[in-house]
């Protein structure tokens, strides 16, 4: 059973939704609700500029300087910021004793598909830049961000960069068509995510590219990609993108994991709650084995 603080996290939600509105409107509600946690005092962290984006290294004194974790915020590719996600990268942090760069790719649809991407893929070559081993990177992310994460690692194996160790996604949205049966109506009762939004999200960021690979990676041949981890909850739109992609991956000899929460809403991580921190602290176990 989900944990107390699980079920008055829906309620919240229920009785105000983050998003909606104009679209500057919900980037606000958005960063207003993540904001509203705090990082802890021992938390550094230091805002920069990484070419034309705003940039975040977040780190506690668990972390070491040279493990780096790569973080792309959901938001369905038009919400979200750095900002919003310190809290939790701070709880990332210390779960897997490393650094997190987090970014502030641009979105749509002021800059729709690839402009994700191509911002995910310099900050990648930005950490090589600094001398971070790519064996010490994991790449990660949540909802668009989990998405962008595996596009990030499929556009680096097309160009000839060296890869990751591994990958994490929370709930990543991968099928920008919403065509899994989890979508369908009457399906699951998410709170969190509506249909009808997701795919006008999509609309705004690959009108016309909606089944690009690199839009949506549920298109993409996933073949050589690190290890992945892929969490998601029964109570979730986005519950088939999860197990969809799980099984792409392992049919193209990826080693994927998944770890479905029974119950849960997308992408529970990002909250400090119980179920956040056990999850955590399996991202921290998969760190630990593939990221010396």
């Amino acid at each position: 059973m989900p944990s107390q603080e699980h079920e008055q996290l829906v309620a919240m939600v229920q009785a105000a939704p983050p998003a909606g509105g104009t679209i500057e409107e919900s980037r606000a509600g958005f960063d207003a609700m993540l904001s509203a946690n705090v990082p802890p005092a021992d938390a550094q962290i230091e805002n920069f500029m990484l070419a034309d984006m705003q940039a975040d290294w977040v780190s506690v004194p668990e972390s070491d300087p040279g493990r780096v974790i790569l973080y792309l915020h959901g938001g369905g590719y038009v919400i979200g910021s750095n900002v919003g996600y310190r809290e939790f990268a701070s709880r990332l942090a210390r779960a897997c004793a490393a650094r997190v760069l987090l970014i502030n790719y641009r979105l749509a649809p002021e800059n729709p598909f690839p402009a994700a991407v191509d911002d995910a893929t310099a900050a990648y070559r930005y950490l090589l830049q600094q001398d971070i081993e790519a064996q010490r990177i994991m790449v990660a992310g949540d909802s668009a961000g989990g998405g962008l994460a595996l596009a990030t690692l499929v556009a680096l194996r097309d160009a000839g960069d060296p890869l990751p160790a591994c990958a994490t996604c929370f709930s990543p949205w991968v099928d920008l068509e919403c065509t899994g049966d989890s979508a369908e109506e009457g399906a699951v009762d998410d709170p969190m995510v509506a249909v009808e939004g997701l795919k006008e999200m999509g609309l705004h960021y690959a009108a016309g590219n909606l089944r690009e690979p690199l839009a949506a990676p549920l298109h993409a041949n996933l073949a050589g990609l690190p290890p992945l981890l892929v969490f998601v909850g029964t109570r979730e739109v986005l519950l088939a993108d999860s197990t969809r992609i799980v099984d792409n991956a392992r049919s193209a000899g990826v080693d994927a994991h998944l770890q479905v929460g029974g119950e849960l809403i997308h992408v529970w991580q990002i909250f400090p709650i119980p179920e956040a921190a056990e999850s955590l602290q399996q991202v921290g176990e998969f760190v630990t084995r593939h990221v010396p």
